[in-house]
């Protein structure tokens, strides 16, 4: 099967949604194959169909007020953040085409990231009943998901040169006493963000058994 790949660079998160929503439509009606969007964000919150408010730490307003927007969306999870020198990811798949389990996805997802990590040296891992891939007790890539019909959208963010002090005005993930590190963080210098999107696009292929059909950059 064929995956269409576009690197978008910084995009802002309502125009993404919206562009998901296409993307969506098109892969239902058969219009597109498999599609992963590649980009980055400036500085947001996004919180999940199950975020709870009190996990914001600050008032939206002094967030708005500060350039950083805030989003309800109907991705699974609960408070994440999104900005600069952050890999996110947008697969559009038909899970009809691959396998109808909603589990068997999010574990591919984290394969995906296991194996990233790996190419630098670093041994991420699983969590038992907290999705993503973490290093220890710090969270590395974060996934959030939405289907319908079987077709994906949301999806990931992996934090490369992520400013992780925008972690501090919220509880991530929903999840207490957990923290939150990046590639840069471990590696003790900043990571071509580009690199990394290469090795993320090169094992995602692999774990979902798709081909790279074209890749299309802003």
């Amino acid at each position: 099967m064929l995956l269409h790949l576009e690197q978008l660079g910084l995009v802002d998160y309502a125009a993404a949604l919206e562009l998901q929503r296409e993307k969506v439509a098109q892969r239902k009606a058969g219009a597109i194959p498999d599609t992963l969007l590649l980009l980055e964000h400036p500085h947001v919150y996004t919180l999940g169909r199950n975020a709870r408010q009190e996990n914001l730490l600050v008032p939206a307003e002094w967030l708005a007020s500060r350039g950083v927007q805030v989003f309800h969306t109907d991705r699974g999870g609960d408070v994440t953040y999104h900005g600069p020198g952050q890999l996110v990811g947008y697969p559009i798949l038909d899970l009809a085409q691959h396998r109808r389990d909603i589990s068997w996805y999010m574990r591919s997802l984290e394969e995906v990231f296991i194996r990233t990590a790996r190419d630098w040296g670093i041994e991420a891992e699983r969590s038992p009943g907290a999705a993503g891939v973490w290093v220890g007790n710090d969270k590395l890539a974060a996934m959030g998901v939405h289907l319908s019909r079987w077709v994906t959208s949301h999806g990931f963010a992996l934090n490369v040169n992520t400013d992780l002090s925008y972690f501090e005005w919220i509880v991530p993930c929903g999840l207490h006493g957990k923290g939150v590190t990046s590639l840069a963080k471990l590696l003790g210098h900043e990571v071509e963000i580009a690199d990394v999107a290469e090795r993320v696009v090169e094992h995602f292929g692999q774990v979902f058994g798709l081909e790279l059909l074209a890749t299309v950059e802003s």
